[in-house]
């Protein structure tokens, strides 16, 4: 039995040495055509923040994730994708050394990807500028490995190797499916006297059919034309990625069991030990990063239905609250526009540190706001909670409140009587729902025009649910412990409303 141990490990020992002996399996490059930025600049901080997160989001989207974050100029945009096949974890691994690899090496390039091979096939890229559905053909990454091999009929050689590359590109191009197993293809062929060639192509699936061939053709190209007698290598480009390896056949089982016999019996024992030590090790490790995960899981687990966010997150999509993309203030706090990294534009309600109702507010729109689902009520996206920052996302509407149109005599005058019924008949419509139609009865108790939002198609939408009061489903009557609401501004607008 430790003989046969011992053979197994000396075999994939060879086996590693010859595969691994001379080549990087990381295509990297940085580029700076596009232009370059300076360290520690809001570009630079949102490239940092959406690659730190881009290994979670690429398993989260079946192993193909395409984004951004961040408003122009300094808008950032990242793809991530790993091979069909790999395991959540092993590809979330390959998309966290890349990410890291590109920061610490591409310094102030704004754009920049990477193929790494090392466990798992996987593609890194950003870029200034979006470069989805492009056939990206520049910067081109060559990697080949030192060791080389003595072609002994090169017309035979090239045969066999165009007949497997050109085929590979064909069944490449054909594959569907999903987008994490869409343009990807693996193929070995055994050839006679050299061994056996494996080589595997996979394009961004954004891309059309015809120009991923058109990737992979100039790939297999470029590599006759410098790397051909080599054991193996690799051409990248944005769009694209070949990879080559020639595995020379090993020596026999038999030969290598003939090495050291003697030392057999001593050996023997050490080995089983050592790979008992490797077992154990590696269990510990997976244990501890289950656990951890699971805590973390459980800290960010709240009875709520919306999602909470990073703080980090809220500040890359807000540009750190800037002031040109301040919306407007209300009685709690602030608002801001915001652009998710996966392009959804959005509304952040930044609660004010010093309100003595913030807490019970925020509280209240969490757990009221996150239960309903109408269209003529704003969504609730998520919240953050991060020490004294209360942040409430909320999906974006584009014409403001309706104050905004009826005390501007200018504006005013786009609220024609059509646009004034749908308005009034999609506020009655969300009230209905409040009242009788949701999960939960709802009295809004703060109804005013600030908080009658109006989307793309000037329909109306109720928002600021910080005062609502939720009553029981048979429920008539409450009573309340304080006067809520704006007095003075409900009854201006209510009258103004009417008179106009």
């Amino acid at each position: 039995m430790a003989e046969k141990i011992r053979e197994s490990i000396l075999c994939f020992f060879f086996v590693f040495i010859i595969y691994f002996s001379a080549i990087c399996v990381s295509a990297q490059t940085c580029d700076n055509t596009t232009g370059t930025f300076k360290p520690d600049s809001l570009y630079d901080k949102n490239r940092r923040f959406i690659l730190s997160s881009l290994a979670s989001n690429v398993t989260a989207h079946n192993g193909y994730f395409n984004g951004s974050i961040g408003l122009d100029p300094d808008r950032v945009y990242a793809t991530g994708m790993c091979a069909p096949g790999a395991e959540p974890d092993v590809c979330s691994r390959c998309i966290e050394t890349t990410s890291e690899s590109l920061l610490r090496n591409c310094l102030n390039e704004t754009r920049a990807f990477s193929w790494s091979a090392e466990e798992n096939l996987c593609l890194v890229r950003y870029s200034s500028r979006s470069l989805s559905g492009l056939l990206v053909m520049a910067p081109r990454g060559a990697l080949y490995n030192t060791q080389t091999f003595t072609i002994r009929n090169q017309t035979d050689f090239d045969y066999v190797c165009k007949k497997l590359l050109f085929g590979l590109i064909a069944k490449t191009t054909s594959s569907s499916g999903n987008n994490s197993s869409k343009y990807y293809a693996h193929n070995e062929s055994l050839v006679p006297f050299y061994g056996s060639i494996s080589s595997w192509m996979q394009c961004t699936p954004d891309v059309s059919p015809n120009d991923c061939r058109t990737c992979l053709q100039r790939n297999v190209i470029d590599y006759e034309n410098c790397c051909r007698e080599h054991l193996g290598g690799l051409i990248s480009r944005p769009s694209c990625f070949f990879r080559w390896e020639l595995y020379p056949s090993p020596p026999s089982v038999s030969n290598l069991t003939t090495i050291n016999k003697k030392a057999d019996s001593r050996n023997s024992g050490g080995i089983i030990a050592a790979i008992v030590v490797v077992v154990t090790i590696i269990l510990i490790v997976v244990g501890l990063v289950i656990f951890k995960r699971r805590n973390q899981k459980q800290e960010i687990e709240l009875p709520t239905e919306s999602v909470q966010f990073d703080l980090k997150t809220i500040e890359a999509a807000t540009s750190n609250f800037s002031e040109r993309n301040k919306l407007g203030q209300g009685g709690f706090g602030e608002v801001y526009k915001g652009m998710l990294m996966n392009g959804t534009e959005v509304a952040v309600k930044r609660l004010s540190k010093k309100s003595e109702q913030g807490d019970t507010e925020f509280k209240n729109e969490v757990i009221v706001v996150a239960k309903l689902q109408h269209r003529n009520l704003v969504r609730l996206l998520g919240f953050s909670l991060h020490g004294e920052e209360k942040l409430l996302v909320y999906e974006f509407v584009p014409n403001k409140s309706l104050d905004y149109f009826l005390f501007d005599p200018k504006k005013r005058i786009q609220l024609d009587w059509g646009v004034r019924h749908n308005i009034i008949h999609g506020i009655t419509r969300g009230i209905l729902y409040l009242h009788h139609d949701s999960r939960l009865k709802i009295i809004h108790r703060d109804l005013k025009a600030s908080n009658i939002l109006l989307d793309a198609d000037m329909s109306p939408k109720i928002a600021d649910f910080g005062m609502a009061r939720i009553f029981g489903m048979d429920q008539n009557v409450a009573n309340t412990a304080r006067v809520v609401g704006t007095l003075s501004g409900d009854y201006g607008s209510a009258n103004h409303c009417l008179r106009s």
